[in-house]
């Protein structure tokens, strides 16, 4: 099942994105870490677990369906986390 692994990486991928950006801005902010960009990384953390779990569930009905859910569900919440990434920077 390529698709699973593919979606696994995108997973892996976008949030260590997201948290890797978190660094990046906090270094050119000069700040070795703020409260705000803690809670961006566990926030990203959290999802990777959450998202994680949702695609090694095999007791769903129509999996294809399932797994489709939770690829919107990683756009949805890399795209808020973008966000506040983006406030962190402002």
């Amino acid at each position: 099942m390529a698709s699973i692994r593919e979606l696994k990486k995108d997973i892996n991928s976008v949030l260590g994105g997201i948290i890797e950006a978190v660094y990046i801005v906090e270094a050119s902010n000069g700040e070795q870490s703020s409260k705000e960009g803690s809670k961006i990384i566990d926030d990203a953390i959290g999802t990777f677990d959450e998202l994680i779990a949702k695609v090694n569930d095999k007791e769903v009905e129509n999996r294809k369906a399932h797994l489709k859910k939770v690829r919107e569900e990683l756009e949805e919440k890399a795209n808020k986390l973008v966000v506040k990434v983006n406030k962190l920077a402002s």
